[in-house]
This record gives structure tokens, sequence and C-alpha cells, in this order.
């Protein structure tokens, strides 16, 4: 009964939503009021472990670009991310922009290292640049989730030295549908090139372009994208966080440099090596190597790069795979202890869906199935749940409709 009264209320709810999204999209755009059309990077340092954490700035940046970003969604309209970076003007405290994001320190303090020892994290930052003083708050999250200003930054353009932009190489275009701040613009950083034949590059250059748009939604929204691409080694390893197949870079700042002023919404960091692996974090970067199965790899990447999708699979075993066991309800949107299921995907789910959801092993494992609620996601085996019994964020199905949606979704923040 408590499960059919959210559905209505969620239905409700989602028949009043268009009527504020006209309204705020009625709005006049503000965007020359505010910015003075080039990009800001902010370079910083977060050191700490589970017991907290500081954050201080290293660089500001002119990155010497015009802003690639939306001119008319400048603030984030998703409750993702462990952390969120606002921009206040000074004066008046008005937010002008805003986004959320995640990081490698938040599963390092889950790790049995990060429950004791200190360690270091570089983050790189890109915000519009403003035309005046403005407060730049830092957000993380309490116990509650709740996002609060954990450090303010006040900067003023015209008092603030800036460093210059640094541009390591001439990127390819390899393929250009519009205007950046009309597109999601993604960047191929390729490690592993130097000294190599120059047709080998170019040719996992393009393998991996098409395996970017190999699996839908990302296959009918291509012309929302443009396509960079830079060659440079940025310290991607495997083994993160004791996890072999784990292939990330904690050289933050370098890959920056590598990317210069090329216009970037989502970095693709591929790894000249057969060996399986990969990894990503939200609005910050997506890794694969060239195994034979980085086709599917990559899409997975980039649901947690794109998307901040959650994990469906089950690995009890992961250093960090208590990250989703809180009692509140986790972020991502494809996964839900049940805590908050009406902001999930309820109003979704055909009528007399049963919550939770009896799992139907017959379903072939390349389709998702009958939407629904079923257990075992986030890494956990128990208490956690997934909107289907297949889909790319599990065992490389197709994506779900409730992860389709979400990234659909993002799509959108950076293309209308």
């Amino acid at each position: 009964m408590v499960i059919n009264m959210l559905r209505n209320f969620r239905r409700v709810l989602l028949a009043w939503l268009p009527l504020s999204v006209a309204a705020l999209q009625a709005q006049p755009v503000e965007f020359d009021r505010w910015f003075d059309g080039r990009t800001l990077r902010i370079d910083c340092l977060r050191e700490g472990n589970a017991a907290g954490d500081t954050v201080w700035v290293e660089r500001w940046t002119d990155r010497g670009n015009a802003w690639h970003g939306s001119r008319t969604q400048l603030t984030d309209p998703f409750d993702n991310g462990d952390y969120r970076v606002e921009m206040r003007d000074a004066v008046s405290g008005r937010l002008i922009y805003s986004r959320g994001y995640s990081n490698l320190f938040r599963e390092y303090k889950d790790t049995p290292e990060g429950r004791r020892i200190p360690a270091r994290f570089e983050e790189t930052l890109l915000l519009p640049m403003p035309r005046g003083a403005v407060q730049i708050a830092l957000q993380k999250r309490d116990i509650a989730m709740h996002l609060y200003d954990a450090t303010v930054l006040h900067f003023d353009p015209a008092a603030q030295q800036l460093q210059q932009p640094v541009q390591k190489a001439r990127p390819y275009v390899l393929e250009r549908h519009g205007n950046p701040d009309r597109k999601v613009d993604v960047v191929l950083v390729m490690q592993g090139y130097d000294g190599l034949d120059g047709d080998k590059l170019r040719s996992d250059m393009r393998r991996m372009q098409e395996a970017l748009f190999g699996q839908e939604p990302f296959t009918s929204h291509r012309t929302d994208f443009n396509v960079y691409g830079v060659s440079a080694d940025v310290g991607a390893a495997y083994g993160t966080f004791g996890a072999q197949r784990y292939l990330m870079t904690f050289d933050l700042w370098h890959l920056h440099d590598a990317i210069g002023a090329t216009p970037c919404d989502f970095i693709i960091i591929v790894v000249n090596d057969s060996t399986y692996g990969g990894g990503a974090i939200y609005n910050f970067y997506a890794v694969t190597s060239l195994h034979r199965q980085a086709e599917f790899v990559l899409p997975h990447e980039l649901g947690h790069a794109v998307g901040g999708l959650a994990d469906e699979y089950v690995d009890e075993n992961l250093s960090y795979g208590a990250m989703h066991r809180t009692p509140h309800e986790p972020l991502e949107p494809n996964i839900t202890n049940l805590t908050d299921f009406a902001s999930k995907w309820l109003s979704m789910l055909p009528p007399h869906t049963p919550v939770p959801t009896p799992p139907d092993d017959m379903v072939p494992r390349n389709e998702c199935g009958p939407l629904g609620v079923y257990e075992g996601a986030g890494y956990a085996t128990k208490g956690l749940y997934r909107p289907a019994m297949h889909c790319m964020m599990r065992d490389y199905a197709p994506f779900c409709p409730v992860c389709r949606r979400r990234l659909e979704a993002v799509f959108g923040l950076y293309t209308r």
C-alpha cells in the first residue's frame, strides 16, 4: 500500500515538473552578465582519511580558451556526486554556477589504508571565468548525505594572479558537430604511444571513437557530441586500491596539462595495453585498456563518468565496496535501498510490479528484461536493489531504461 501511495505521489509530481522546468527555461539567459567567456582552471589538493579531510588551491589558471560548457544550463539539476562546486556572486550571494562531482579520495577513505593513513589527491575544476568577485564553495556531504560548504574560496579575476595556459599537444579533431557550448565535448587521451607508429595511434583512436557510440543512448545522440584526441602518458595504472583490474590515474593536473585548451566536458583515457581493466570517476574521467572487451568496458565506465551511475554487480570483497551501505538513500539514480524509492524509478514501474521484484533467471544476458526492483547491486548481495535483471552497469547488457534516462538527461545539460 505504501509503495502504491508513493507511486501515485510520484506521478502527480512528474505531471507538475514540466511546468516548473518550462518556467525556469523562460528566465533570461544570464551568462554574459556574470561571465566573460573564458575558462578558469583550479588545481586543488585534498588531504585526509576516513576521519576527515581538508582541501586547498595550488594554482589558478586562465585556461586560454572560450568557455566550452553550456551557456544556458549553468546550475546542476542532479543531486549526484559526493562533492559539488558552487560559484556565487560575492555581493548578492546569488548562485551563478554549480556542478557535482566525485573523486578517488571518496573511495580511498573506505579502504583499510584510508581508515588510518592520510593521503593526498589532486583535483582539477574547470569553471566559467567570472566578470567580478565571487565566492567558490567546495561542498561535501555530511553523514545524512546533505551538501554543506566545507571550504569557501574568494576569487576576483582582477586581483588574482593567473597562470598561463598549458597546451602539451595539438589535438586531433575526430568529429565535430557544432560549437562546444552546445555539444558534449569528449577528449580521448591515448596513453602509451610514444615512439610508436602513428598508424597504430590513429587506428586505436578510431576504434575507441566508435566504441564511444557503440551503445544506446550514445548511438542515437552521436551528433550531440564533439570528439577530440591527444596522445600523452598521464600515469594511468592497474591495481588501484588493490583491485588489479581497476585502471586509474592519480595525476589529474598532468592529465589536464596534456589536454590543454581542448574543449572538454568528459575525458576518456585509453591505455595501450591488452590486459583487462578500466575505471571511472563521476564528472572527472573514464579509463579503459585495449582489451578485446573494451567495446563493453568503455560504455560501462562512461555510465559512471557521465551519468553518475552505480555499479550494479555484486562483489563483497572490494576494499571500497561499503561505500553504498548507509542508512540513507544512495545518490546514484540506478540503485536504491528503498529508503526513498520515490526519488528513483518508482514512476517508471509497470502497474502491480512487486517491490522487491523476484528475479527472473530466464531473461537472456543480452536483454534487460522487465523493469523491476531486483536485489543485488552496488557490490552488495542484500539490501541494495537495481532496475533490471541485466544492464550495462551490471554485466554488459544494454543500458536499462533507468540508466538511459539519466544519461540522456546529462546530454541535455550540455546541449540545450
